[in-house]
Formats: C-alpha cells, sequence, structure tokens
C-alpha cells in the first residue's frame, strides 16, 4: 500500500458563508467533500481525513449555556468530543455513500481523538483562543462573574470569551489510527484538532481548551511518517496581498519562500498564518509537500492542477 496523504478539512467547510448550519446543509457540503476524497481513493490513493470544528464547538457551547439550570451543563473538552462525534457521522456517512456509488468497499471509521497537552503550557497562562457567540459587555462582565470566564473585545461586534490554545504533543490514539490504515481503512480522526487533555500521575484528564486543527494534524502526519499533507479550506489557492488590488496567487514555492511571505505579514494570525506555520513544521520535520486548496478541487490539487505547492528546498532540487 502507498502511504496515505492527509486531508485536513476546515471546519468551515461544513458549514458555509450565508448558511444557518443545518443537518441538511451540513450533509449537503460533507457529499461535496467525499467527492474529492473518494475520487481519490479510486486512483489508489489512500486517504486519512481530519476536519476542523469551530462553527460547531461554538454552537455546542451555546447550547449548554442556554440550557444550563434545565440540564447538565457540557465542559469544553467534552464540547470538542460531542462535536467530533457529529461530524465524524456525517463525513462518515457521507463517505459511505460515495464510496458504495463508486463500487469501492473501503471501510470508514471515525476515531474519537484526544490529544496530549502539558498542563503548564503557556496557553493557560494567556488565554488568546476566541469561541462562541459574541455579547454585550453587560453579558460578558456577568460570564466573567458567574464562571469566570475571560473575555476580549472586538470593537465592532461585542465580546467573546478567550480560551488557551496549547501546543499538540502526543495523540493518544496513534497506534490505533496507524493499525487502521496498514489496513486499508478510511480514518476520520483528530477532530477539532483533537480533544485536550493533560496527563496527571499517569492518568488523562480533560482540559478546559482547544487545540489548532492544523498543528495536531501535521502532528499526525509526521507521527505516522508521511509525506504529504493537503489542506481544504474556502479558497483554492494562497495569496500575497490577499484582497488588495495587488492580489496574486501563489502556485508553488518553497519553504523558505513561504517563511519569508510570512515574516512579511502576507499571512495574518486570523486567517491563513496557523495554516502556513502548521505547513512549514511538517516540511521542517521529513514532509515533503502541502497543497492548499478548496475541498471541490482536492483530487486535480493532489495531482498539481491547481492549489498551491509548498515543497522543502530538498524537494525543489529533486
Amino acid at each position: 500500500m502507498s502511504t496515505p496523504v492527509l486531508i485536513a478539512v476546515g471546519g468551515n467547510s461544513l458549514i458555509r458563508a450565508g448558511q444557518q448550519g443545518t443537518i441538511s446543509e451540513q450533509l449537503g457540503n460533507a457529499r461535496s467533500i467525499s467527492r474529492g476524497v473518494v475520487a481519490l481513493i479510486r486512483e489508489g490513493v489512500p486517504v486519512l481525513l481530519t476536519h476542523g470544528n469551530g462553527p460547531q464547538v461554538g454552537a455546542a457551547l451555546l447550547r449548554s449555556e442556554r440550557a444550563a439550570g434545565q440540564v447538565y451543563e457540557q465542559r469544553l473538552d467534552v464540547c470538542v468530543a460531542s462535536t467530533q462525534g457529529e461530524i465524524g457521522y456525517l463525513l462518515q456517512q457521507s463517505l459511505s455513500q460515495e464510496l458504495a456509488a463508486a463500487a469501492l468497499p473501503v471501510p470508514v471509521v471515525a476515531v474519537l481523538t484526544q490529544v496530549v497537552v502539558a498542563d503548564d503550557d503557556p496557553a493557560f497562562r494567556l488565554p488568546t483562543k476566541p469561541i462562541g457567540p459574541f455579547y454585550s459587555r453587560a453579558e460578558a462582565e456577568d460570564k466573567w462573574r458567574r464562571w469566570g470566564w475571560q473575555m476580549v473585545e472586538d470593537a465592532a461586534r461585542g465580546f467573546r470569551r478567550v480560551v488557551a490554545s496549547p501546543e499538540p504533543r502526543e495523540i493518544v490514539e496513534e497506534q490505533a489510527i496507524r493499525r487502521m490504515l496498514d489496513q486499508e481503512i478510511l480514518v476520520i480522526a483528530m477532530g477539532g484538532g483533537g480533544i485536550p487533555v493533560v496527563r496527571e500521575d499517569g492518568i488523562l484528564r480533560g482540559a478546559d481548551a482547544v487545540i489548532d486543527k492544523d498543528r495536531a494534524s501535521v502532528l499526525l502526519a509526521m507521527r505516522l511518517g508521511l509525506e504529504r499533507v493537503i489542506f481544504s479550506t474556502d479558497a483554492d489557492y494562497v495569496y500575497v496581498n490577499f484582497r488588495k488590488p495587488s492580489q496574486q496567487a501563489i502556485e508553488r514555492a518553497t519553504a523558505n519562500e513561504m517563511k519569508a511571505y510570512l515574516a512579511a505579514g502576507h499571512f495574518p494570525a486570523g486567517n491563513m498564518g496557523p495554516k502556513i506555520e502548521a505547513a512549514l513544521r511538517f516540511l521542517q520535520n521529513g514532509g515533503r509537500e502541502v497543497v492548499v486548496t478548496s475541498h471541490e478541487r482536492v483530487a486535480d490539487a493532489f495531482h498539481g492542477r491547481t492549489g498551491t505547492r509548498i515543497v522543502s528546498s530538498s524537494s525543489q532540487e529533486k
């Protein structure tokens, strides 16, 4: 069996701009994602799928907050776990239908994935990751008094809760994922960056945090010895001077060139920055290629017909 390619699906791929996020909408988007994945499998390319959960975990937190006093509340780590199951089911169902239509007898398994973080990670002292809805000043102050939430202000839209986003260090289910890939199972894993846990005297305990999906995905790819990662997002290419008159698509670049673009401020932290940082980390640790493209064009991007291809310097020389 050839080495699998890891496809990291962005959280907004299942709930698009302008959509309400109904299950019907998410299933339709999941079928669209699945077509690109199955197109690669049909060509004999094994796939490992990871995904984001930004909109879904925000909705889970909002449900928990508004139902407080009537049903049990859900901690943040449990919200990540529940959205892993929710999204995993939608993708599992959609992929199975597309595989059946293509007469491909490939099993699909969604794995609830825990990711170990350090309890002394600096991110816990300075939470910076915004989650959930926007609140008025009075609402934000109430959340701080009642639950100790840390809130930050977005001058244009109000206040949001911020939580820690610590560095992923270990994937608890790594060996199980490895064994399933060896058996040619299509694995869906690492939803939302993984369920954050810390080790205390050898015992795992859930952490009040979220983990960056792209950082966690490349950690999994590196641990499994994969050579290629595809980041599926809402754009066909990565751009320099994005949304400016001088905007230009990057079709191919080396890791050093992308590092220079990143240092020059072309990839903001709230947009493409974390994805490019994760790509560079993968390439600096043995990866050969990272592709960034839209989910509709994953198969074409794999073959170099579209998308931004980022290669290590050694790959460029070859």
